[in-house]
């Protein structure tokens, strides 16, 4: 009996061992299953994370060939642009290779209404009749003459009778089609009113002149000359008239049979189809006279060649000036010069630096293009740094904005 009272404990104890050993056991699967799930669900992690980041890898290089591919068209899409651009410039001045008309050396008036208050009437102008305000006419700031027959405008001038012989006169205009013809009228001393004028169109026109004269546009017909911005020139000596429109010369007047004394602009004005016109310019003086004081005084200023604003592309207008200063140098095929460029006060100083010299260069550039040896011209640009005139007037700053062409 002692030996079996003996037995259960020791069966008890054992089997208690047992099962604690047991348990031990399963915890311990459990702790282990638990682990390896962990590393499991890590290395599933780590590769899932490897597998995104090939994946994010991947995607950000088709992203960023994606936006060099975009980069590349939109460079592309600038080169062709400025490209285009350049041709365009270019092809314009090849048609003015015969053109003759050159601007007084003296400028007494220019605008071209880029500092004037959208709809509003332009500070440098009085209305004589009719209505007129400035608006964007094909991105470009224009005066539009919106009512009267006739809307006439006259620019502020300091004197009266401002005019001298000779004396020349520029602007853009723009027709819509069914719209009505710009006129620049002519005050005398025996007629104050409105009435001798020139009427630009397809048809050049006189306008109560000694003899009724006309000319016709020689350019493209009427489909294509209406809805688009024109240069319209005039030039007076001695009695007579040259007008041009764009790079033709439209009609000689050879006997006005009155002397102009001052100008205004205007015409047939309509809310709905506004007359326009733009880039004003009135200078006198005789600019070729200039060539001549580069042999005597070693220099000489013009301000014939222009630009469109604030860049150094060269208007096609130029080319009147450049075709006669390129027949000079070569006939005086030793002379060697130094190209300045200069602007008005207007714009930052380091800008109107680099857009100075840049102007200096294309001209250079654009002798060289007409046959003329690179090696005879250098070329700086002085940006504001020397005014010949006040830069706080519209006439001064046009005056400052010049090329001087200096002796070496």
């Amino acid at each position: 009996m002692k030996k079996i009272c003996f037995f259960i404990p020791v069966y008890f104890i054992t089997l208690n061992l047992y099962a604690q050993f047991n348990l031990f056991d399963k915890v311990q699967n459990k702790v282990n299953d638990r682990a390896n799930q962990k590393v499991d669900e890590g290395i599933d992690k780590g590769l899932d994370e490897t597998e995104n980041g090939i994946k994010n890898s991947a995607k950000k290089k088709d992203n960023d060939k994606s936006n060099a591919d975009k980069n590349a068209k939109n460079n592309n899409q600038n080169n062709d642009n400025s490209t285009a651009e350049t041709s365009k410039t270019q092809d314009n001045i090849k048609a003015y290779n015969n053109y003759d008309f050159i601007p007084g050396e003296k400028i007494l008036f220019e605008d071209n209404f880029a500092d004037s208050p959208d709809g509003e009437f332009p500070p440098h102008w009085d209305l004589i009749s009719g209505q007129a305000v400035v608006n964007k006419v094909v991105d470009k700031p224009a005066f539009c003459f919106t009512d009267g027959n006739y809307a006439i405008a006259k620019p502020v001038m300091k004197t009266e009778n401002y005019l001298t012989d000779p004396f020349t006169a520029e602007f853009d205009f723009y027709i819509p089609g069914g719209g009505n013809n710009p006129l620049i009228f002519f005050k005398t001393s025996n007629d104050d009113e409105n009435t001798k004028a020139l009427s630009f169109g397809e048809e050049l026109k006189t306008n109560y002149f000694t003899n009724e004269l006309s000319g016709k546009y020689p350019g493209p017909g009427e489909d294509l000359f209406y809805n688009k911005w024109h240069h319209a020139a005039v030039a007076y000596k001695g009695g007579q008239m040259k007008c041009y429109i764009d790079q033709y010369r439209v009609l000689v007047i050879p006997k006005c049979g009155f002397v102009p004394e001052a100008v205004k602009f205007g015409g047939i004005g309509a809310q709905d189809i506004p007359l326009t016109i733009s880039n004003v310019r009135i200078a006198t003086g005789g600019a070729m006279n200039m060539l001549n004081k580069i042999m005597t005084d070693g220099k000489f200023i013009t301000h014939a060649i222009t630009f469109d604003v604030n860049k150094s592309t060269i208007k096609p207008e130029s080319m009147g000036f450049l075709n006669e200063f390129a027949k000079f140098l070569k006939d005086n095929s030793s002379l060697k010069l130094e190209i300045d460029g200069h602007t008005d006060s207007d714009g930052a100083d380091d800008k109107n630096m680099k857009l100075s010299q840049s102007r200096a260069d294309a001209v250079k550039t654009q002798l060289i293009s007409m046959g003329i040896d690179g090696s005879r011209f250098t070329t700086k640009g002085f940006g504001k740094t020397k005014p010949i005139s006040d830069n706080n007037t519209i006439e001064g700053k046009a005056n400052n904005r010049r090329v001087e062409f200096i002796k070496m």
